[in-house]
């Protein structure tokens, strides 16, 4: 496998750009991968390595993993005590009205009839493009680049929120829209999920220095952007 891409490197904590479709870890919800990222990350860098919070297998973008597990839990504790800003990048079926808005809206945990807290979402609408594509009765199809800013920590809590308000994130299986997904695939080449953790500003977990990480995106997305005119649109 081509090394995982790393955005930070100290003796505290590595930060990876970590690739779509690649699992975090091996879980009860995913044990049938050929690779798991912290395999790859412990044989590239040589040595033991702890996850410090988690993506989704389909989600790529800026992960961090520690250097110990008591770096782990120092910067695990940022995240609970959500004191790490969280920005995605996600296109999205449709154009959101209004353009930003905090989307507020109970979510269960990894099973759907689990209790629900609260969760919220914060999104600002960064571009919108039409396509003369014909689809159901349409014969145009809309789409739009959002920001995405989680401020709890829910289970696929971004994809779930923007499925709930009817514009789901392209490419997602479980929460959205499997003929605008094919579309994707037929006249974008496009086969992953477009959701992408952009950045991240939390603390230095040794140093307690302020940071801010950002992950480019890999070629499919980039693509993508470029076809629409997006790229100036990027925060």
């Amino acid at each position: 496998m081509t090394p995982i891409e790393i955005l930070h490197q100290d003796d505290a904590f590595i930060a990876v750009n970590k690739p779509a479709g690649l699992p975090v870890h091996r879980s009860a919800m995913v044990n049938d991968a050929e690779q798991y990222l912290v395999d790859v990350l412990r044989e590239q860098v040589g040595g033991n390595v702890y996850l410090a919070h988690r993506l989704d297998r389909a989600t790529s973008g800026v992960l961090l993993v520690a250097r110990s597990s008591e770096i782990a839990a120092a910067l695990g504790e940022q995240f609970m005590g959500r004191d790490v800003r969280k920005q995605y990048l996600v296109v999205v079926r449709g154009w959101p009205e209004p353009a930003e808005d905090v989307i507020d809206y109970p979510l269960p945990g990894s099973r759907e009839t689990g209790l629900r807290r609260e969760a919220r979402t914060r999104y600002r609408q960064l571009a919108a493009v039409e396509v003369p594509i014909a689809l159901g009765r349409y014969p145009q199809q809309r789409y739009a680049l959002l920001l995405a800013e989680p401020e709890s920590g829910r289970f696929r809590q971004i994809r779930k929120h923007l499925a709930h308000i009817h514009h789901p994130v392209i490419g997602d299986c479980q929460h959205g829209r499997g003929d605008h997904n094919r579309l994707y695939k037929q006249h974008f080449a496009c086969h992953r999920m477009l959701l992408h953790a952009w950045r991240l500003d939390f603390r230095h977990p040794a140093s307690g220095a302020a940071m801010t990480l950002q992950a480019p995106l890999d070629r499919e997305y980039a693509g993508l952007l470029e076809r629409f005119d997006w790229v100036d649109a990027l925060p």
